[in-house]
């Protein structure tokens, strides 16, 4: 067979696959996408990107499109295991303070187009078959539909789900707790007394009954709702068991009454509450992101936010090693980072799933009601809000002085510059390079020697102000370095060394 050399091997073309892609190619490194399907995944999946994620597309001039493509349902704030109190993440200073009904096929059609434009593809009906590593980097069989091929990398990314195959093939353990409730989840087409609305805050469409069923039904795109259910029949079914018209007329039937039917099911699948996260996100040079590293239930919408979250992490320090730039012990703090944001999404859901139980004896009414008396107050909301939209994350920074900005996000401000003009934060990150802006009156000459990484600009915020001399922001938009010592320091950790390619990191696989 013969083998073809690329810089990353990608596996999985999902929300978190196609992400990392984006991001590679963005930053000019060569790289691979594999996936198994015949073509994109068209059922919606995932229903929604919290904040974070959408500043984060933000940064990349992908969130109008996304924006374009989205359900116009207007979410009232965010929740927590549905109690009927919207989490508000204005609080946290952020342009886009809502949760934004994005099904994941659409987000996934933003990516892959915008991997297109910059000349990258996914290749489809690539399954992968074995795989090995040296020091130099990975070689993988695989089939595809012009035969067996072999594919050598750098490195390889396993994106490619909760029952990922190259996790599967490396024999990596994943830990954690076995399934306790089997759910499934439709795009299909309703008759009847169907909620027609537009706003309001998701508890409103939660449904449940006395047998223990659940419904969630929201509205997609030409006709379609999205229906979340459980119920008996639901719990006893095998995981790849259809999902039937009957199943889902008495979901329907236990939680609507006689309201609502079922003409058509589009798509459908089922899932459960399985909780695991591997150990290690990187096992020498393949890493994992997205459900290919960590499971959980869907309650409070995070898996999809979580993997693309990953991919933004990692791709911009993959590229700088590739690109010779950095060391590639940069890529050690992606474990660093990342694992414990998996850990806290596992413990946040599975604390919501006892909360949406179907049960309704033990006290668990009486904690419901704790717990919606809690969320009215104007501190727990925050936190909560803060938690559930990814936009309370803080960041390590070992070599900065010590500053409020410092590990956070970069909120996405309106910045006068010193020419007299105006742009907003996000415009000066679509290339995917750290950016360095210099408030104070005399530029940093300190950072000359990593002018050809950094996007700089002179500038103040045109409301409020950052009480720094200046803010180093990494690519993936958080606050490295805001004044004070370890500015040095701090470049060379997420930057590389100044003037020249850090030993050992140049060029591709051999």
């Amino acid at each position: 067979m013969n083998t073809q050399v690329t810089g990353v091997i990608v596996v999985g073309a999902g929300g978190a696959g196609l992400t990392l892609a984006t991001e590679l190619a963005l930053a000019g490194t060569p790289a691979v996408v594999l996936d198994r399907l015949p073509g994109r995944n068209l059922q919606s999946r995932a229903g929604a990107i919290q904040p974070r994620t959408a500043e984060l597309l933000a940064l990349r001039g992908l969130l109008d499109e996304a924006l374009g493509r989205s359900i116009d349902y207007r979410l009232v704030g965010g929740h927590f295991a549905g109690l009927p109190v919207p989490l508000d993440y204005a609080a946290w200073d952020t342009r886009y303070p809502h949760p934004v009904l994005l099904p994941q096929d659409q987000l996934e059609a933003v990516l892959e187009e915008r991997l297109a434009e910059l000349g990258g593809r996914v290749l489809r009906e690539h399954t992968l078959t074995g795989l090995r590593q040296d020091a130099d980097g990975v070689t993988i069989t695989m089939t595809t539909p012009d035969g067996d091929r072999s594919l050598r990398g750098r490195f390889l990314v396993a994106c490619d789900g909760a029952h990922s195959s190259v996790r599967k093939t490396m024999g990596a353990a994943f830990p954690g707790q076995a399934a306790t409730v089997r759910m499934a989840t439709a795009d299909l087409v309703l008759t009847g007394e169907v909620d027609g609305s537009s706003a309001g805050h998701i508890s409103s469409r939660i449904h449940t009954s006395p047998e223990g069923h659940f419904a969630m039904i929201t509205p997609l795109a030409n006709g379609l709702h999205k229906l979340i259910f459980s119920g008996p029949r639901t719990a006893s079914a095998e995981r790849d068991a259809p999902v039937t018209a009957e199943e889902v007329r008495e979901v329907l039937r236990a939680t609507h009454g006689g309201a609502l039917d079922v003409s058509e099911i589009r798509y459908a699948s089922r899932f459960s509450d399985a909780s695991r996260q591997l150990e290690h996100y990187r096992h020498g040079r393949v890493f994992f992101a997205g459900d290919s590293a960590h499971i959980h239930s869907p309650a409070g919408g995070q898996g999809l936010n979580l993997g693309v979250q990953d991919a933004f992490n990692l791709g911009w320090k993959l590229a700088a090693v590739l690109r010779g730039e950095a060391a590639e012990e940069l890529l050690d703090s992606y474990q660093t980072e990342r694992h414990p944001v998996a850990a806290r999404v596992l413990a946040l859901t599975r604390a919501q799933g006892v909360v949406m139980g179907p049960q309704r004896d033990g006290g668990l009414g009486e904690l419901r009601d704790v717990l919606t008396d809690l969320l009215r107050l104007p501190e727990a909301n925050r936190y909560m809000a803060g938690v559930m939209s990814g936009l309370d994350l803080r960041l390590p920074s070992p070599d900065a002085a010590d500053h409020p900005l410092l590990g956070l996000r970069m909120p996405d401000l309106d910045l006068l510059t010193g020419d007299g003009g105006q742009v907003r934060f996000s415009d000066l990150t679509r290339g995917g390079r750290g950016v360095l802006i210099d408030l104070a009156e005399a530029p940093l000459a300190a950072a000359d020697p990593w002018n050809d990484r950094l996007v700089r600009v002179r500038a103040r915020a045109a409301k409020g102000a950052a009480d720094a001399e200046a803010v180093l922001v990494r690519p993936d938009g958080y606050v490295c370095w805001a004044g004070g010592a370890g500015l040095t320091a701090t470049l060379t950790r997420w930057f590389g060394p100044a003037g020249g390619a850090a030993a050992g990191t140049a060029g591709e696989s051999r």
